[in-house]
Formats: C-alpha cells, structure tokens, sequence
C-alpha cells in the first residue's frame, strides 16, 4: 500500500519543476525579452511573476526531452526508495551511531555552502563590475526560490517521515516533512546555474564545482540522518529541472533581437540586432 502511494505522490514532485520551459512556454505569454519585459511593466506584473507564470504551466507543455527527463527522475527516486534502508543503517552505526539519539542541529550549516555560491558569485560580480556575475547570482536566487517553493509545498502534502523520527522508510503521509530534501533542492538548483552559466572556457570545472556542490549537501543530509536517499534524488531532480528552466528562459530573454530599418543617402538599410 506505501508503495502504491508512492507511486502515486513522485509525479507530483516534478509537476512544477520539469524542465519543459526550456523548450516551450504557453503559447499566451509574449516571447521573453524586452518587449515581454516592457509589456509585462506596464501591465504592472513583474518580470518574476511572469517566470512563476510560465513555470507552474510548463507541465502542460511537455516535449519528448521533458518526458525523458521526468521519467528518468521518477526511476532514480524509486531506485533510491530501494536502497533508503541501508544507507539509513549505514549513517546510524559506528562512528554514525549519535545519529539515531540526536535531532540535526545543522540545518544552517548544511545550507551553508549554498548560500555562500550566491554570495561569492555576487560579490565577485560588483569587485569587477561583471554585468553577466550579477545575472548569474540573480538567476541562482530565483532558481532556489522557485524549486525550494515546490519541494516545501510537496513534503508537507506528501508528509513522509524523518529517517530521526522512524527506521521505516515507506512512513508516507504521516505529517512529517522528510521528502524531499529543501537542502539538496536548493543546493542543486544554485549548483546547476554556477554549472552551466557563463562560456564554455571553464565549464568543466564549473560544473564539477556546481554539481559538487549539490552532491556535498545531498551527502551531508545523509550523514546527519535528516532524510533518506530518495528523499536527496527527487529534491536533486527538482533543483536541477528548475535551474534549467530559469536559465533557458533567461538566455532567450537575452538574445532577443529586433529589426530595423537605417536610412541612408541613396535607400535604406535593413538590420538585426541582438540585445544581450
């Protein structure tokens, strides 16, 4: 019966976090951009909203890729439900005993890491007047804001316990707040837009430093016995899922271009241009 009901609650994990805005938004919004910005100012809705907008639509918009990647996702969470038990035992023996008494106390300092990406990301932004660092620190905000928005409303519908509160792993819908993981949520959606922002000079090394940085606090989670694994895997898939959405619909916003005509002496001249 705790299986079914899962089975039943995980798609609901994705329903806002699925990456399908990367490749469609709903036909009624304007295309991002400057005029979409301009029209979304002077119908006094923010820029913001409207990315709320479009990312509690996206699922209704889904592609091939979007339903690949959900699907994937829904097998790694389950994977990861089979194996909850013993990584639960694992971080409970030993050297890890402590952390079948003891409630975390480490909820700030595992969110830590994530916090200070954003910070250092907008701090180096404004020491060299980097316009695209200021984007990139905005766009992890906004990404942690909307996927940690989704992952908070999903664990209290979903009401799974702690692996503190009890050593079964399919307590689901018993008022607790255990899947999935804010912590791995936001990390991996922080993580995602300092992995996959800026050229491609330093890309492996951003996204070992972006991916890293969610897996470090996936793992902390664990190792303070604060969630199961799955509970890491779906809050991972959230994190990424909205990252990319941000960032896809960013960059469309920026490489927006308009045509114009320039008069000249004997005719005129058409142009492209691209406002980035």
């Amino acid at each position: 019966m705790a299986r079914a009901a899962l089975l039943a609650a995980i798609p609901l994990l994705l329903w806002l976090g699925s990456p399908a805005a990367m490749a469609a938004d709903p036909p009624a919004d304007p295309v991002p951009g400057p005029a979409a910005d301009s029209a979304d100012s002077s119908a006094g809705s923010h820029p913001f909203l409207s990315d709320v907008k479009a990312y509690v639509a996206a699922p209704l918009h889904w592609d091939r890729p979007d339903w690949l990647f959900f699907g994937g996702a829904l097998v790694a969470t389950a994977v990861a439900h089979h194996y909850d038990d013993q990584v639960r035992t694992h971080f409970t023996t030993g050297s890890y005993a402590s952390n079948l008494t003891n409630p975390s106390s480490n909820e700030l300092k595992d969110a830590a890491p994530a916090l200070a990406a954003i910070a250092a990301t907008w701090v180096y932004a404004n020491l060299v007047g980097d316009v695209n660092g200021h984007k990139e620190a905005s766009n992890m905000v906004e990404s942690a804001v909307l996927s940690v928005s989704t992952a908070f409303v999903l664990r209290f519908a979903i009401g799974r316990e702690r692996p503190t509160e009890t050593a079964d792993s399919n307590k689901w819908f018993a008022g607790s707040n255990s899947f999935p993981s804010l912590h791995a949520t936001g990390a991996f959606a922080i993580g995602t837009v300092l992995a996959e922002s800026g050229n491609d000079e330093y890309r492996a090394f951003r996204r070992v430093l972006g991916y890293g940085l969610g897996a470090f606090s996936a793992f902390q989670r664990l190792k303070h016995n604060d969630h199961w694994l799955s509970d890491t895997v779906a809050g991972a898939a959230i994190g990424v899922a909205s990252a990319r959405f941000v960032l896809n619909r960013h960059d469309r916003a920026l490489g927006a271009g308009d045509f114009s005509v320039i008069p000249l002496e004997r005719g005129m001249m058409l142009t492209y241009s691209i406002t980035r």
